[in-house]
């Protein structure tokens, strides 16, 4: 990968740089957003409760009076952090199993390929609810839960590009120079088990993102009045009816644009390792 690859691949596909941009607009309001909001999040005014969208309230005021855009921008930092958290905790270990699983194969790949089928045989967004419910809905907790029902997908993928790769020519070389296995795996094999895997890790970070939010929309998530895009939503669905709109559909929309981002990344990402579209 080099710059003018990278450059081509966004010039190619203009979505690709939609993408990038509003992923890179998520980080900086994820970093600064408490800073740029104009209210504090969690101050209530019973004398500005469920007004619409007005100069003074961009995005109105909920049932408390608390500013609906003052939440939702501190609310990124919370939901970013524990898509991250969860992805890389998920990464490295699932990396390291599935590389563990491709090269040593024999008994160490049937115990965690048992493993990740054991995990994808539930519907994982259930299982998460499972282990929140059961270990408490704590943001520990749903980090946990998020890294579990990841893991699969990691594995599966290192796995494969290992188990191809392990008798190839140069890994016969590094062991007959004398490295020992863990060297082979993290030298030699984890170069080749990249590229494929950060595109997962970006597709994983909006399912992550989404999840988060779902279980704060079901009760198993963040707790109020801690701002939180699921939380939000689950509040204002009930206002929907009596015609206070604003209160789901903004949080909603920042949801929504936050997992479109993370795919369309990923989509670019794809490209970009594509050895067939390098220049």
């Amino acid at each position: 990968m080099n710059l003018r690859t990278v450059r081509h691949v966004l010039a190619d596909n203009p979505l690709s740089a939609v993408g990038a941009a509003l992923v890179l607009l998520l980080v900086v309001v994820a970093i600064a957003g408490p800073s740029l909001a104009p209210y504090d999040p969690l101050a209530s005014n019973a004398a500005a409760a469920l007004q619409p969208p007005s100069a003074a309230h961009w995005f109105g005021t909920d049932s408390l009076g608390r500013d609906i855009f003052s939440r939702v921008l501190v609310a990124t930092r919370l939901d970013l952090a524990i898509a991250l958290s969860a992805v890389v905790v998920s990464y490295t270990v699932g990396v390291a199993l599935g590389l563990a699983a491709g090269y040593r194969g024999g008994l160490t790949d049937r115990i965690v390929m048992r493993l990740a089928d054991t995990i994808m045989a539930f519907p994982l967004f259930v299982l998460a609810m499972g282990i929140v419910a059961a270990l408490g809905n704590t943001v520990a907790n749903i980090v946990l839960a998020t890294v579990v029902i990841n893991l699969p997908f990691y594995i599966r993928l290192a796995r494969a590009e290992a188990n191809v790769r392990r008798n190839a020519t140069y890994i016969e070389a590094a062991r007959l120079a004398g490295n020992t296995d863990l060297r082979i795996m993290a030298v030699h094999l984890f170069p080749n088990v990249l590229p494929p895997t950060m595109v997962q890790v970006s597709l994983n970070m909006g399912w992550a993102i989404l999840n988060a939010a779902g279980l704060s929309f079901i009760g198993l998530g963040v707790r109020p009045p801690t701002p939180e895009w699921g939380i939000m939503v689950a509040e204002g669905a009930t206002y929907i009816i009596s015609g206070e709109w604003w209160i789901a559909l903004f949080p909603g929309a920042v949801l929504m644009l936050a997992v479109f981002a993370f795919n369309l990344l990923g989509d670019a990402l794809r490209d970009i390792f594509d050895p067939r579209r390098r220049i």
